[in-house]
């Protein structure tokens, strides 16, 4: 968050979105209150945040009311004992009658690790605990999940790693199959749309990314998103995040229906299956 601060202050001014989900914050709570506190409350911003010091961390900006506050969720598991506290991971407020979540799921790093089985456990937490509420909530941020094929530059380079095995991908339709819908594919269903782009390797020039931050709401929510896209231009300039913002517009889209992501790359590249291999393995 310290090294973003001149990305995203701009960038609350350029949008001006209702509500925020951050992840990856990487500070404490008194850090976060310190670096943003009064920049946030000059906009209008009402503001929580769990934070883990230099790991994880998770926030939520709103300007339509942050109510009931929750940190975590019921049942969710620590690391690397279960038992424990849980990481900074997951919170949640009720924004303008909406229960809004700010997700940064575990990343898994190995398939069969004690990190990926934390991570199917932390998952399947999450949907018990949010079953009854479906209909009125959207869990948004960094899923570490690609959904489908149709969601990665090239499928073949990621055979053997984590974010698109069959038990990370039904542990995300367990969560769909609750009534929730990923809004931006109802939206865009046949695009080429991705969230993520590794900093090696000119990946983002290329447009050879993944997606992996996804908006999925309960069905009345749903019914009422008039845009869902991604901004690109958030990616770009100096010292970016390596994810761009994914929007979605309930009730009224100010800037219209404007397309998937925005500005659309320029060149993608076309590559054929196997001939571009992953920068590096990704990490927590």
């Amino acid at each position: 968050m310290k090294q973003r601060v001149p990305r995203l202050l701009p960038w609350l001014d350029e949008r001006k979105p209702d509500v925020v989900c951050l992840q990856e914050t990487k500070v404490s709570d008194e850090a976060f209150a310190a670096e943003l506190g009064d920049e946030l409350a000059s906009r209008g911003y009402e503001f929580a945040h769990a934070g883990q010091g230099q790991w994880n961390g998770v926030a939520l900006l709103s300007k339509v009311g942050l109510d009931d506050v929750r940190v975590a969720f019921p049942g969710a598991p620590g690391f690397p004992d279960p038992a424990g506290a849980p990481e900074g991971r997951a919170i949640s407020a009720v924004c303008s009658g909406v229960r809004v979540h700010s997700l940064y799921v575990p990343n898994g790093r190995e398939v069969d690790s004690d990190h990926y089985e934390y991570k199917l456990n932390w998952l399947e937490a999450l949907r018990a605990s949010i079953a009854d509420e479906a209909e009125t909530t959207m869990i948004c941020g960094d899923y570490n999940i690609i959904p489908t094929d149709t969601d990665a530059f090239d499928p073949s380079a990621f055979v053997g790693h984590t974010h698109v095995t069959p038990r990370e991908r039904d542990a995300l339709a367990a969560l769909e199959a609750l009534g929730l819908h990923d809004v931006m594919r109802d939206r865009w269903p046949d695009e080429r749309i991705y969230t993520y782009w590794d900093y090696r390797a000119g990946m983002f020039h290329k447009d050879l990314g993944m997606r992996i931050d996804l908006i999925l709401a309960g069905a009345p929510i749903a019914e009422r998103v008039q845009a869902s896209w991604v901004d690109r231009k958030a990616r770009k300039g100096t010292k970016p995040s390596d994810h761009a913002p994914v929007f979605v517009d309930l009730d009224t889209a100010p800037d219209g229906d404007v397309g998937p992501v925005v500005p659309p790359p320029s060149r993608p590249a076309k590559v054929a299956a196997g001939s571009v291999k992953l920068p590096h393995t990704v990490a927590d």
